[in-house]
């Protein structure tokens, strides 16, 4: 793909699923000029006597130039219009925990911020998902007799790596460097894939990069520890750390996530909140199957953050897999009543990360959605009390996120077989656990 002359703004999203695509052709920079617009199957072209915009498709998309329909012009936008389109299917994203334990090689964990080795050439025999959050109490619907896994905490041993929501679960007893902190043991609860990390600390629990000083994860007990996983990156041995740009990595993490979640528990609603159980942000997942090509020209209207990289810069084009979320901010007593009803809704589920990534994410979406065509930056469909829902994107690509695909159904599957499911997923777990 390839920008020949870049005058106007192209802005083109592909949905796999219902094969179209919306293309929305931006005013030149002189604005008002007579424009000659060529579509093809696998081109666009923007033809005016202040330049030319050309953006080629990548390799997989196609469009049908005669489907156009629904032409318009939106003041600030520009021309919009609809037609068929056709995009591979996404890649699936392989985990190298997928691979048999006789395959598996030594992994080492480093410090997404800086590289620093955090456990290094450990051999995981047993990477198992924990289960969900209502596991405990559907017990007694299972059993005849009192609950049998009453107090009995899931932790993992030496060789294993339990994965929750956003979070891995690993034993530190036999690392040189344990990065926890000193202080008084801290008191754990009942273990699931959200609550098992409800603690009462007695002292600071939180693991810190000892090079960069960011927050890894907490400690659970005097041998587990949690790592966020938009703070962890795990690669076999001998693999090198992969230089990714911070913002890239934190969305494609929380996009994995999101997508993950929604198709095996069939919930779309999220609450963001810190590790301080303060909430941050409100997010509603719309859909998954995006396919979003620009080619930004000479627009220049694109709010910029100084602890962002510029991914997407004037001049260039792109294109990216990416899920489409609506999203309110919750900071400095924003949206309060909103937040409190999301958090009372049982279909609403709740993704701890670091509260300084909580910012970081917040502002991510902030850009995000500041580079989206003004129309397209607001649902007033959706209007609730506090104002319209901002619309974003969040990148979903193929980096060294190790992730354990559990998609149980689809997202628009049978929503309660989710909870058998989970409830079986505890038996590896009580049959070889400590």
């Amino acid at each position: 793909m390839a920008a020949v002359a870049a005058e106007a703004r192209v802005f083109l999203e592909v949905r796999r699923r219902l094969q179209s695509a919306l293309l929305i052709l931006g005013d030149s920079k002189e604005g008002g000029l007579p424009m000659a617009v060529s579509v093809t199957q696998s081109s666009l072209r923007m033809q005016s006597p202040g330049g030319c915009t050309e953006l080629r498709l990548p390799a997989g998309v196609r469009l049908a130039p005669s489907t156009c329909r629904g032409l318009q012009h939106v003041p600030g936008d520009g021309l919009h219009l609809r037609l068929h389109a056709r995009a591979e299917s996404r890649p699936e994203l392989i985990s190298v925990f997928n691979q048999s334990s006789q395959d598996q090689e030594c992994c080492t964990f480093y410090c997404q911020s800086c590289g620093e080795v955090i456990i290094r050439d450990r051999m995981l025999l047993r990477v198992l998902p924990l289960p969900g959050d209502n596991w405990g109490a559907l017990v007694d619907e299972w059993c005849c007799h009192p609950d049998p896994f009453a107090n009995k905490p899931l932790h993992p041993r030496e060789n294993d790596c339990f994965t929750g929501d956003c979070f891995y679960l690993v034993n530190l007893k036999s690392d040189l460097w344990q990065p926890r902190p000193e202080g008084a043991p801290v008191e754990t609860h009942h273990l699931s894939s959200e609550n098992h990390l409800k603690l009462k600390p007695k002292a600071n629990t939180k693991v810190i990069c000892k090079r960069c000083k960011v927050m890894l994860g907490e400690t659970v007990s005097s041998e587990t520890t949690k790592f966020y996983m938009t703070e962890i990156i795990i690669l076999p041995s001998e693999r090198n750390f992969p230089i990714i740009p911070r913002s890239q990595f934190v969305q494609s993490v929380l996009a994995q996530c999101v997508v993950e979640l929604s198709s095996a528990r069939s919930t779309f609603r999220f609450t963001i909140q810190g590790h301080d159980d303060k909430v941050y942000i409100l997010l509603w997942l719309l859909n998954s199957d995006s396919l979003v090509i620009e080619s930004l020209g000479q627009y220049t209207n694109i709010k910029k953050f100084p602890v962002l990289e510029d991914v997407l810069k004037p001049d260039s084009s792109s294109a990216c897999n990416a899920v489409k979320v609506l999203y309110q901010p919750c900071i400095k007593s924003r949206n309060a009543e909103l937040s409190s009803l999301w958090e009372n809704d049982l279909s609403v589920h709740s993704l701890t990360l670091p509260s300084t990534t909580c910012l970081e994410l917040l502002l991510i979406l902030s850009k995000s959605n500041a580079t989206l065509p003004p129309s397209l930056r607001c649902m007033n469909s959706f209007q609730v009390r506090t104002g319209s829902l901002r619309v974003s994107f969040l990148s979903l690509t193929c980096h060294c996120v190790l992730r354990i695909l559990t998609f149980i159904g689809t997202a628009h599957g049978k929503v309660h077989f989710h909870m058998i499911i989970n409830i079986m997923q505890v038996l590896p777990f009580l049959t070889h656990s400590k």
